[in-house]
Parts: structure tokens; sequence; C-alpha cells
């Protein structure tokens, strides 16, 4: 959800044909939210009795994050915090360690700051504002926009990824957005909102939804579409995108070792020394029983995270940049017995 950087998209339609307005633009209103209302995948911050909490819970989880890997830790979370309240009274390494493996676990600090601030500051409930929700740790302009909207049923423009890709192609004619959020895009989505609170937070959960299962970005389902027949992409013929996607590389960088350090300090019930981050034991099969790995404080943590660590065969001085980024981030600590998670 949070978009790139590049060169400028699009302003107008490829083909010359005006951007609908008035009864035209209420038609595209009409199918995309009937088409919804019979389609929408049956997700539980979706359900009306989901609490504030849990929309803003699960806009920060899915940044970047599929829904398939959200959904089973967004339940487990909710169940463990069903208020940031909840949140809140534990420290943040709870929150790193229940983060589970979605991935970028600085979310998982900010929403600790962010319970932390919404009871301190809000009397433990969520702001109902865009402006309001912006004042919140790791809060942006698209979460606090997503969060009044279908928290609070707020008239907010929501843009990410998804309605970024239909608009550009549906209104654009391009075949992808550009790299980067440009005013121009937000300009035509702010054009394109219904004038109705109601309308138009169905039709921005809509036409995201439109772009998460229909006009996906590699493989369009076009025939399933509701608005094929008012899409500037299909009428210009489908023409290539103008850029290549550059994919974000995972193999053999900081954030793999990031990642591997971070499920080791999750998995260890106690600190781990900094020799055993840094240096593989001569076998792993021999630190203790099956299911554990006995550290020199005392505690355990699963051979398996460790052995996927070591598995990299990450070079020491990137393993100490990654050490060094993640205390630096206040992803992890170091006290006289080890590493751990923050406390």
């Amino acid at each position: 959800m949070n978009p790139g950087s590049g060169t400028p998209a699009a302003t107008v339609r490829t083909t010359g044909v005006p951007e609908p307005s008035g009864p035209l633009l209420d038609d595209l209103h009409t199918r995309v939210t009937d088409w919804f209302e019979d389609a929408a995948r049956e997700l539980p911050w979706r359900d009306p009795t989901c609490s504030p909490w849990g929309i803003l819970v699960s806009e920060i989880m899915l940044q970047q994050t599929p829904v398939v890997r959200v959904l089973p830790v967004w339940l487990e979370w909710l169940q463990r915090w069903p208020t940031p309240a909840h949140l809140a009274s534990e420290p943040s390494g709870a929150a790193v360690r229940h983060w589970g493996r979605l991935g970028y676990p600085r979310r998982a600090l900010r929403l600790h700051a962010a319970a932390l601030a919404i009871v301190a500051d809000h009397d433990g409930e969520i702001p109902t504002t865009r402006d309001e929700l912006l004042t919140l740790p790791g809060v942006g302009a698209y979460t606090a926009a997503a969060v009044a909207a279908f928290a609070f049923g707020r008239r907010e423009t929501v843009v990410d990824t998804n309605i970024r890709r239909v608009h550009a192609r549906l209104m654009g004619g391009s075949a992808l957005p550009a790299p980067a959020l440009t005013s121009a895009e937000m300009k035509r989505a702010v054009a394109l909102m219904p004038g109705d609170a109601d309308l138009s937070v169905r039709w921005n959960a809509a036409v995201m939804e439109l772009g998460a299962v229909i006009c996906t970005a590699r493989a369009p389902k076009c025939d399933a579409c509701p608005v094929i027949d008012a899409c500037a992409w299909v009428a210009a013929g489908r023409p290539a995108p103008d850029y290549v996607p550059k994919g974000q590389s995972w193999a053999g960088t900081d954030r793999q070792v990031r990642g591997a350090i971070v499920a080791v300090l999750r998995d260890a019930d106690h600190a781990v020394p900094r020799s055993l981050l840094m240096e593989a034991p001569v076998d792993l099969s021999m630190q203790g029983p099956p299911t554990t790995l006995s550290l020199p404080s005392g505690g355990a943590a699963r051979p398996g995270a460790l052995g996927v660590l070591h598995g990299l065969q990450a070079p020491t001085e990137q393993l100490e940049r990654a050490l060094t980024g993640l205390l630096a981030d206040g992803l992890a600590e170091e006290h006289d017995d080890g590493i751990r998670l923050p406390t």
C-alpha cells in the first residue's frame, strides 16, 4: 500500500474521452458498488461489528502484506489485545513477538506506540477524524483516511495501490499507475468521489476490492469487470506498461538477515548472547533437546530459527550491520546477558 517513487502518471484518458461526471459518474458508482455488494470477500475487519481498533490494526498489518498472511495474525492479535489499552499495558517487545512473520516488524512497534498515545491522549478511544488520526505514531495519510472512512463513515479519499491501478486503467488508459503517487492522481481520486458520505465509503472499499481481485497488476480478469465497457485501457487495446515495476529483492539483503535475527529473538524465552547471533554453534543438533536450543543464560530457543539465520551464511559485517540497525530501530535491546526483544 505504500507507493514507491518515480515518474508522473498521465492525467487524462489516452482515448481523449473526458473523465465522466454527472450521470456517467453516477453510473460508475452504482455499477462498481453493486458489484462489491455481491462479490466482496468476507473479511472480519469489514464486519459491521468490527471495532475501530480492529480496523486500525488491519490497515497497519495489510501494508505491503497480503490478506492471506494477515488474517490469522489479525485474529490472534484482536483476541489477545481487543482494545488499545490491552496492548498498551504490555511491553513493546510483546507486539513484536506476536507480529509473527508478517514482515516489516517496525509496524508492530508503531502500533504499540499508537496504542500508548490513544490511551494517554484519547481516553483509550480511536480518534474519529483524519486530522486526529494523523497525530498517532505510525499513522500516515493513507491509514488516517482509511480508518476515518471505514471505521467512522467519513467522506475521505482513500488511495492505495489497488485504487491507483483501477483509476489508471479505467480513467487514464494506462496499464499501471506511476511508480509514485502524484498530485494529479489525488485530484482524479477526489473528483471521482461520490458526494454522499455513505456511498463514498462503499466506493472506496469497492474500488480497492476491484483492484485486489479483478483489476490485478499482472493478470487482470477483465471479463469479470463490472465496468469493462467504460475502461479506457481496454478501449485503447490494453497497451503494455511504459515501465517495468521493480520487485523488492529479499535473498541476501540486510532485510532478510534482520528478519532472521528477529525470528531468533522472538522464539527465544531468554536473552540471546550476541556471539550466538554472530557465529553458529559447531552443531546445532547437539545443543540441547530436539525442540529447544539451550542458551548460556539459562533460557532456550528453537534451533530452527538459529539454523535459518546461520544457514544464510551472511558475512559477519552484514550480521553486525543488521543487528546494529535493529538496536537503533528499537526492535531489539542489548543487556548484560545478551540481546532480546524490547521491554
